[in-house]
């Protein structure tokens, strides 16, 4: 009998293959066409894993992909949505870096045509409780225990009770503040005294426009023992800043996101202690996937955290090669 079942099982799921292989000419995302806001510029470190992820979606599953790219500038990622909006595609993928408040009225209207929305990297919690049954869900890192993972590597490192560190960020911009908040909180609660220093939106922009205000920073606060971020765009530049405030390597804790070259090779050399993985190859493939499900089956929004720990020199060998890759 048990033989007999296991024949009628393998000619059952041969019939199931070669019926699923007929039936699928037509690929699963066909008729889907996608705007997705990949954040800064193409090609650049924090921006290329997820484009890259994105477009093995959009060619795995027939999907139409139109990208968005906008400097990291919350007014530029609101006038693409409008843009895409006036488009009227199947999906929209945001970034929550404008915050809830500025997206309520065009998520509504989207949603209203019958477009579905998604968001990655930044979360819009607040919208994706109110659509998350049409299709709204998150993929990235879950900020305020991302920034905490990456404290923890800071204290791991020798950073203790009593010492002084800078958070450089984001902390008044809502849900994109949660990142540092977790990195400042982390410390505070281990002891370290921090200076919270708020990132000016020209900076988020233009990341080289801190490093002559970080480094009079590390010159008029001579006893600071660390600094931290969470930007992408200024963690690389870190290095750069210790040195030129009369820093060498290892007097200072540096610890930030992302895996562009210039941080990679400072993790390499032990001048960097940690930077948080995001994983971002995730955060473009997933949305697309949750695009093409909630257009297709009607599928609710998911929730992913894409981080996975941090990229230090106890690992940084083993990445490299899919860093170099543009996948982590």
């Amino acid at each position: 009998m048990r033989i007999i079942s296991l024949v009628l099982g393998a000619t059952m799921a041969t019939s199931l293959i070669a019926l699923a292989s007929n039936a699928g000419a037509a690929m699963l995302g066909d008729g889907v066409t996608v705007y997705m806001q990949m954040g800064g510029q193409p090609g650049e470190p924090p921006v290329l894993p997820r484009t890259n992820g994105a477009k093995a979606a959009a060619e795995a599953l027939g999907v139409k992909l139109i990208e968005q790219y906008s400097s990291w500038q919350a007014e530029t990622m609101l006038a693409q949505f409008r843009e895409a909006l006036a488009a009227k595609p199947q999906c929209i993928v945001i970034m929550g870096h404008p915050g809830n408040d500025a997206f309520a009225d065009l998520v509504a209207d989207a949603v209203a045509q019958g477009i579905v929305v998604t968001s990655g990297n930044a979360p819009l919690k607040e919208l994706q409780q109110k659509y998350q049954d049409k299709g709204f869900g998150y993929a990235g890192v879950d900020l305020y225990e991302g920034g905490a993972i990456t404290a923890r590597s800071m204290l791991n490192a020798g950073l203790k009770s009593g010492d002084a560190a800078l958070v450089f960020g984001n902390f008044s911009k809502g849900d994109r503040g949660l990142s540092d908040k977790g990195m400042a909180d982390t410390l505070e609660k281990a002891g370290v005294k921090v200076d919270r220093v708020e990132m000016s939106e020209e900076v988020n922009g233009s990341p080289p426009l801190a490093i002559p205000q970080l480094v009079a920073y590390l010159q008029q606060h001579p006893d600071t023992k660390a600094i931290g971020t969470q930007h992408g765009g200024i963690t690389p530049l870190l290095p750069d800043v210790a040195q030129q405030a009369g820093k060498k390597p290892g007097d200072i804790i540096l610890a930030g996101i992302d895996t562009d070259p210039k941080t990679v090779a400072a993790v390499k050399a032990g001048t960097m202690t940690a930077t948080l993985d995001q994983q971002l190859y995730l955060q473009g493939f997933l949305p697309v996937l949750q695009c093409v499900l909630s257009v297709k089956y009607k599928m609710g929004g998911f929730t992913t955290n894409t981080a996975a720990g941090t990229l230090s020199p106890k690992n940084v060998d083993m990445l490299v090669p899919l860093i170099d890759q543009g996948i982590r």
